[in-house]
């Protein structure tokens, strides 16, 4: 199982990004909503989409997908 985003869907509001718990736990000023300050997160808002950045750190909890509004991220 992996971590999928459909960049046509994703809106690039980061909610996804913001509630991942791994994300918060690398790099805990993301959970406030202030960006990463590194690229060893799950997921990033980059150029207005969500970029899987360390795929292999994704705890596949499915929480990004519980939080995204238009079903863009999932888990297959």
């Amino acid at each position: 199982m992996e971590l999928k985003v459909n960049q046509d869907n994703c809106l690039g509001c980061g909610i996804c990004v913001i509630a991942c718990p791994v994300n918060a736990s690398i790099s805990p000023e993301n959970a406030g909503g202030n960006g990463a300050k590194t690229d060893e997160v799950v997921t990033m808002v980059e150029n207005g989409f969500i970029k899987i950045f360390s795929p292999d750190k994704c705890e596949l909890c499915g929480t990004c997908q519980m939080f995204c509004p238009v079903n863009a991220i999932w888990i297959e």
